[in-house]
């Protein structure tokens, strides 16, 4: 029988001299940590590549990517004026190559003591803010959980990358109230820029009628006086070209045309009126007494 290998009570053992070279592949971003299980050394780790091990004297005891991983958080927790908020944790964390040791072997579930960090950060900041600032300290409440988990996450062999609050989701009712009332300011503001606009409307349409209103009144003026001057002269010139004419029998001629050319314009409406000479005369000495009183 061969020396290394021995006989107990018929049961045949391999010496521990004894080993076998099996191959290991260790993929492009990974590692493995401490291959060495009979003579454990502290930071003892394999690249990747192929490589040839002794088994059963070393063997591997896991993997670990160097990749950049992710881990979504969603925490409850209340903001200051005492509204439940679902806040959304992204934390983008990878692990240390010079610390895979302290990575693989010092933390038995990396993922959740990231998540109780994210916890105890979220919990502990929220709360001092009302649910408008949070909406608007969204960065803040991500750089105190990113500086929390990096100064607790380097010493166990984790980089913390980045942190990112993706969601901060209130409750569904209160979501309406907060679109009603942004609604509501919003139609308050519309009224008032309507009112605004009518009142502005109706002032210009006030300055313009006040404008036409005294324009009209000044060519009433003119076209009066244009009348009375017309008159005037008609009486004048009839006066010196006809001998034994006196002003008065010019304006009863005058009122006499302006009477029946009314009565040609008030005939084309059908209206009814009163016509006698008695009529006439009264009218006559009206009118008369009117121009006589403007000259």
């Amino acid at each position: 029988m061969d020396g290394a290998s021995r006989s107990h009570g018929g049961v045949h053992t391999q010496s521990p001299a004894q080993c076998s070279l099996r191959p290991l592949v260790i993929p492009p971003s990974h590692l493995a940590p401490h291959p060495n299980l009979t003579f454990p050394i502290s930071g003892a780790q394999i690249d990747p590549g192929l490589h040839f091990i002794c088994w059963p004297l070393s063997s591997v005891a896991g993997r670990l990517s160097l990749r950049i991983q992710q881990l979504d958080v969603i925490c409850e927790t209340k903001t200051k004026d005492n509204v439940f908020v679902q806040v959304a944790v992204a934390v983008q964390y990878r692990v240390l190559v010079t610390s895979a040791y302290d990575a693989y072997y010092r933390l038995s579930d990396p993922r959740g003591q990231i998540q109780s960090y994210v916890f105890d950060v979220v919990r502990s900041t929220v709360p001092r803010m009302e649910l408008d600032e949070s909406f608007a300290s969204k960065a803040d409440i991500a750089a105190a959980v990113g500086s929390q988990l990096q100064s607790v996450m380097r010493d166990y062999g984790y980089e913390i990358m980045n942190t990112l609050v993706t969601d901060l989701s209130p409750d569904s009712k209160v979501k309406a109230s907060m679109n009603e009332i942004n609604a509501s300011r919003r139609l308050k503001e519309a009224a008032s820029h309507k009112a605004e606009a009518d009142k502005v409307k109706q002032i210009k349409g006030a300055e313009a009628d006040a404008e036409a209103r005294y324009l009209s009144g000044l060519g009433v003026a003119r076209q009066r006086k244009a009348i009375v001057n017309g008159l005037q002269e008609s009486v004048a010139a009839f006066s010196d070209e006809v001998e034994g004419a006196h002003p008065k029998d010019v304006m009863d001629i005058l009122l006499l045309t302006q009477y029946f050319d009314t009565l040609s314009q008030v005939g084309a409406n059908s209206l009814i009126l009163e016509h006698d000479p008695s009529t006439v005369a009264n009218l006559q000495d009206q009118v008369g007494k009117s121009f006589l009183s403007v000259t």
